[in-house]
């Protein structure tokens, strides 16, 4: 209950805190992409197994016939899409869907529909958490576009290396999460402590 509240208080300050800064990246999105929206929207697995959608700020061209997997460098990735990438400001719109219930700030990424599938056994009990901004897994997969770009086959490597990975991390996450331990995850995302 305590991360509950936490989640939705912090996510309410957090956007009255960087709306400018949202207006000024969506302003930034529509003048530098004016070839498709402002907002990537995209449906995630969330706590339970239901779904949700998830809101971004879009970082890739309109049309892209690319996998779920993204990876650095790549094409369909625009050069402002790799800046707010790079400094993670393309999940500032994230504090909506914490706000509304639909995510916290600390849990597993949220998966699209396909992975979470595939979770068996004890792992499922990652789905009984609310999906997060930032988690131990995203921490030690801070860089992943970089280390997919460096791959021969970046899905065959995602699946049979990073992503079993994320599982094992995650379900630690669920057996042993607490309060304390996910505000120093929060300050270690922003650096603040390591």
């Amino acid at each position: 209950m305590l991360k509950f509240v936490f989640d939705r208080t912090a996510a309410f300050f957090g956007l009255l805190t960087v709306w400018p800064l949202l207006l000024i990246t969506a302003a930034a999105v529509r003048i530098k992409m004016p070839d498709g929206p402002v907002f990537f929207r995209q449906s995630r697995v969330g706590r339970n197994g239901r779904l949700f959608t998830l809101v971004k700020f879009r970082t890739m061209s309109v049309g892209h016939n690319g996998s779920c997997v993204s990876v650095a460098g790549e094409s369909r990735i625009t050069p402002l899409g790799a800046f707010l990438r790079r400094f993670k400001l393309d999940e500032m719109p994230e504090l909506w869907n914490v706000l509304k219930g639909d995510m916290s700030f600390v849990g597993p990424r949220p998966d699209v529909p396909g992975y979470a599938d595939r979770l068996e056994g004890e792992a499922r009990a990652i789905l009984a958490l609310r999906p997060g901004i930032t988690g131990p897994a995203t921490l030690k997969y801070r860089n992943e576009e970089e280390l997919l770009a460096k791959q021969a086959d970046p899905q065959r490597y995602n699946d049979e290396v990073i992503w079993p990975d994320k599982v094992r991390i995650n379900l630690d996450y669920a057996r042993n999460a607490n309060f304390a331990g996910d505000i120093k995850i929060i300050l270690q995302t922003l650096h603040i402590c390591k």
